[in-house]
């Protein structure tokens, strides 16, 4: 039993939670507290029930700016938003309940790559106004429309605490850094400082001391639209969050993760941090990393994470009610920066057009329009070039049967004609292969050959269903040829039905019977 190492850890991921958590909390529009809440709440009971031993849960950067776009459409509403936080909860239970934690990893990543980098860009634009010592905007376009004004009256303290900040997490000796956090060093060195020199700069405010009030979430029926689109997406979002962090966890190591039962355990998280007015969460990839390279080895490290911010909450929110927003904008600042896709940013010239396609559309509309449209806009164009991208290996090629040994038989009358069907039979490829049977159906004797198709759909079922009779009305014979696999699926039974006797498992023997007949 690792327990030493477990409390290393856990006090390390606590207090760099600290910071970022209050930050997250202000950037939520639900105040310092609620980020505190959400982070204490989540990380207590993603670590007791979840599946990955190592993580550490509280709120991410993604999530956040997603739970700040819940109160605008809801009216401000507090009980309306905790029920969002709750249903989102619930539904991440449900995916763990019924599996299906493995299918995550499906989501395109141009998608995940331009929401993720479009969230940096939102966390940055959002925090350049209190930066500048103005008042922060619910949104990026107001963030824009209003960072004109903010540059003509500029708050050189409140600018000048930021940049330090920035320059302070860049800055700090790897070796300073590993003994304290850089946030955490940030926030030491520069409260104190502020205060000090008497700066006339914004401050969190009062963060309440003791145990949260419990709220009842309200599920309005008016609001339920939004409700539920809204939790869904933050469902599907800390899953994401969640499990790719887990898989870091599993590199590092070495170990194996449940997916299944992390879900679980967020949901649960997520679901009582509701009950509380925390903000929701997924798996913070440095927190956990910190976490390992500490010491930490077992879901204790992330209990104990979550009792020294409650720690904090009880005894130092006074303390915490001094930190200086601009300090918390220049975190934020650097979190968003860290968002950013790197990875694919770098490889640009060398990535698949229509991948950056995907990518740049849902960049834009993440900041620009709706992250929840963003998503499934994203999904929808993947899935719909994907479909093209295939079609296009798709196709059927045709060509006469006639063996030369046979030329001069006089059972070959018109001949037979051979249509080999390729890659995969489906609503996406089946115009473009019907077309080109069609060319085919001038002869006497029709062979289709779809042995070598991975799959077909139901729409090219009906369609090959069709080409078939057709031809029969014209008193003209078909053979068709299926792979032994294909025809164990009962969705052929009524092609197989159709056709009767003229079915066969290899080609060869299609042409012979038919050269026969």
């Amino acid at each position: 039993m690792n327990i030493k190492g477990d409390i290393a850890g856990g006090l390390t991921a606590g207090i760099i939670a600290l910071p970022l958590s209050l930050a997250f909390g202000i950037a939520s529009g639900l105040g310092a507290a609620a980020g505190l809440y959400g982070a204490i709440v989540l990380g207590f009971f993603a670590a007791l029930f979840g599946g990955t031993k190592t993580q550490i849960s509280g709120p991410t950067g993604p999530m956040t700016v997603v739970a700040a776009s819940i109160i605008l459409p809801l009216g401000g509403d507090i009980a309306s938003v905790m029920a969002v936080f709750v249903l989102a909860g619930l539904i991440q239970i449900g995916f763990g309940v019924i599996r299906i934690g493995r299918y995550i990893k499906f989501i395109p990543y141009p998608v995940i790559s331009g929401f993720m980098s479009g969230v940096g860009v939102i966390i940055i634009l959002l925090q350049l106004n209190p930066m500048l010592g103005s008042e922060g905007a619910g949104n990026t376009l107001k963030a824009l429309m209003e960072l004109p004004g903010a540059l003509m009256h500029i708050d050189l303290s409140s600018f000048g605490l930021a940049i330090a900040t920035i320059a302070i997490l860049y800055l700090t000796p790897k070796k300073l850094a590993s003994i304290v956090p850089t946030p955490l060093l940030a926030i030491i060195v520069l409260t104190p400082l502020a205060a000090f020199m008497a700066l006339d700069v914004k401050m969190i405010g009062a963060i309440p001391t003791g145990l949260p009030e419990i709220i009842i979430p309200s599920f309005d029926i008016a609001k339920v639209s939004i409700i539920v689109s809204y939790a869904a997406m933050l469902a599907v979002l800390g899953a994401i969050d969640s499990l790719l962090t887990s898989l870091v966890a599993d590199s590092i190591t070495r170990t194996k993760h449940n997916s299944d039962k992390e879900l679980i355990g967020q949901g649960i998280g997520n679901a009582l941090l509701g009950f509380v007015g925390g903000i929701p969460g997924a798996g913070a990839t440095m927190r956990t990393v910190i976490n390992i390279k500490t010491g930490g080895t077992t879901n204790r490290s992330g209990m104990i994470h979550a009792l020294f911010l409650l720690l904090v909450l009880l005894f130092l929110g006074s303390y915490a009610s001094h930190i200086p927003l601009a300090v918390l904008s220049g975190i934020l600042i650097k979190v968003g920066l860290d968002i950013l896709d790197y990875r694919l940013l770098t490889r640009i010239s060398h990535a698949p057009r229509h991948d950056l396609y995907v990518m740049g559309i849902v960049f834009f509309l993440t900041v620009f329009v709706d992250l929840i449209f963003a998503v499934g806009v994203g999904i929808v164009a993947s899935s719909l070039l994907l479909v093209y991208r295939i079609s296009r290996e798709s196709g059927a090629d045709i060509f006469d049967s006639e063996p030369e040994s046979s030329a001069q038989d006089d059972r070959i009358r018109d001949g037979v004609r051979v249509v080999n069907i390729n890659g995969p039979f489906f609503f996406g490829s089946m115009s473009q292969v019907v077309e080109r049977t069609q060319e085919a159906l001038d002869v006497r004797t029709l062979v289709i050959d779809c042995s070598r198709v991975p799959f077909l759909d139901l729409s090219a079922i009906y369609a090959l269903e069709e080409i078939i009779l057709t031809q029969q009305e014209k008193g003209q014979a078909v053979y068709t040829v299926f792979n032994p696999k294909q025809l164990e699926d009962k969705t052929l039974s009524p092609i197989l039905g159709i056709v009767g006797e003229k079915v066969f498992t290899d080609q060869k023997s299609a042409v012979d019977h038919a050269l026969k007949a």
